[in-house]
């Protein structure tokens, strides 16, 4: 039997998987995340392993929460959240290295509530290229 006649459920693969979670929200440029960071509208969340962290550098501010984490963290509602998550309402962004794996992330916190929450095009790598602030990381 397969996997489709398992569980009724097609497959797809991950580029169309990509489309269809984007369409649920709006997507966010490097520049309009930095400025919604710095006006105090958003709470950006680097989802991104240690190692490229230390390889590539640090958003100062942003929340740092290992992507295996993300959900217990920024549940309003979980016994596991950071102080930042107080409300269904956050606006979060949340960047991975380079803007896929923030996607289905994004797409996770919807399905917890966290209507606002988006990720940032190009992830952290666009928000080098913009020239947007990077400290380094730590070896």
């Amino acid at each position: 039997m397969s996997a489709t006649e398992n569980t009724g459920v097609r497959p797809v693969g991950i580029d169309a998987l990509l489309e269809r979670v984007r369409a649920g929200y709006q997507r966010i440029e490097p520049r309009a995340a930095y400025e919604a960071f710095e006006g105090g509208e958003a709470l950006l969340v680097d989802i991104r392993y240690a190692a490229l962290r230390e390889r590539d550098g640090l958003i100062p501010g942003a929340l740092v929460v290992e992507r295996n984490e993300l959900e217990w963290r920024l549940d309003p509602q979980g016994s596991h959240r950071v102080p930042e998550a107080t409300s269904h309402d956050l606006r979060v962004v949340v960047l991975c290295n380079e803007g896929y794996a923030s996607s289905l992330a994004a797409e996770s916190l919807h399905r917890l509530g966290l209507h606002r929450a988006t990720d940032l095009v190009g992830g952290f790598q666009a928000w080098r290229a913009a020239g947007l602030p990077v400290t380094p990381g730590h070896s």
